[in-house]
C-alpha cells in the first residue's frame, strides 16, 4: 500500500498491521473513503508495525496471526509504549475463545473478520471513541462470567504465552501438529516445542490427553 505523509484535516490517524496485503489494500480503500478517517501506515509484522508507530498514529487495526510474531504479543506491546493508542483486534479467530484475552493484552476492541463488512465503521468508531467494542453475544458472554462461576478449572490457561494459547485453541479445533505448523508458519518442531510447553504447564501427561482437554475447553466456552 502505497503511505501518505499528509493528513486531511483532523481525520484519525490509523496503522493497519495485517500479514495480507489485499486486507491491508481492502482496509485501507475502505476506511480512507471517509473524511474522518486516514490511514497513514500499514504493516505485515509486529516488527514493522513498530517501525512505523514513526507515523504517529492514533488508532491501530491489527490481526492476531501475524507470522513473525503473536498479534496479542503486539497488542501488549503497543499498549505499554503507547498507553494512548487506541487499538481494534480484527481477527479470524472466534471471539468467544480470543476477545477476553485480547482485551486482557490491552485491546479497546475486538471484530471477527467474518463480520467486518457490516459492523469494521461501528467498530472503529466506538474505540476511536474511547469505548470497549464487541459483539452483542460477547457483551453477554462476559457479563454472564462475572456472575457464574466457571466449571472447567482453566485458570492455569492464563499461564500460557500468546503463541501456545493459540496453539491449544488449533488443537481444540482439531488439527494436527503439521496443520498448525502451515497456519502458523512455523516448523512442526517449534509447534512441538509448544506443545511440549502447553503439557509442562497444565500438567498433562501425552498428546492425547492434549487434545482432550483442548476439545472439551472449546466446547465449555
Amino acid at each position: 500500500m502505497e503511505e501518505k505523509s499528509t493528513s486531511p484535516g483532523r481525520a484519525t490517524q490509523i496503522l493497519i498491521v495485517d500479514d495480507h496485503p489485499i486486507i491491508r489494500e481492502g482496509l485501507a480503500h475502505l476506511l480512507n473513503q471517509h473524511e474522518d478517517l486516514h490511514v497513514c501506515c500499514a504493516a505485515a509484522s509486529a516488527e514493522e508495525a513498530l517501525a512505523k508507530m514513526a507515523c504517529r498514529p492514533e488508532m491501530a487495526i491489527v490481526d492476531l496471526s501475524l507470522h513473525s510474531n503473536s498479534g496479542l504479543e503486539l497488542v501488549k506491546t503497543l499498549r505499554q509504549h503507547y498507553p494512548d493508542l487506541a487499538i481494534l483486534v480484527l481477527s479470524m479467530h472466534d471471539e468467544s475463545q480470543f476477545a477476553e484475552r485480547a482485551l486482557r493484552a490491552g485491546a479497546n476492541g475486538y471484530l471477527m473478520k467474518l463480520e467486518a463488512t457490516e459492523h469494521i465503521m461501528n467498530a472503529v468508531r466506538e474505540v476511536r471513541a474511547g469505548n470497549t467494542y464487541l459483539s452483542a453475544a460477547m457483551h453477554d458472554k462476559l457479563a454472564r462470567a462475572l456472575t457464574v462461576p466457571k466449571k472447567d478449572p482453566t485458570g492455569s490457561i492464563a499461564s500460557l504465552s500468546e503463541r501456545e494459547f493459540e496453539v491449544l485453541h488449533l488443537i481444540g479445533l482439531g488439527f494436527g501438529t503439521r496443520e498448525i505448523a502451515r497456519k502458523l508458519n512455523r516448523s512442526v518442531k517449534t509447534i512441538e516445542a509448544h506443545q511440549a510447553n502447553i503439557k509442562e504447564k497444565l500438567d498433562i501427561p501425552n498428546g492425547k490427553e492434549l487434545m482432550r482437554f483442548a476439545i472439551q475447553w472449546i466446547e465449555s466456552q
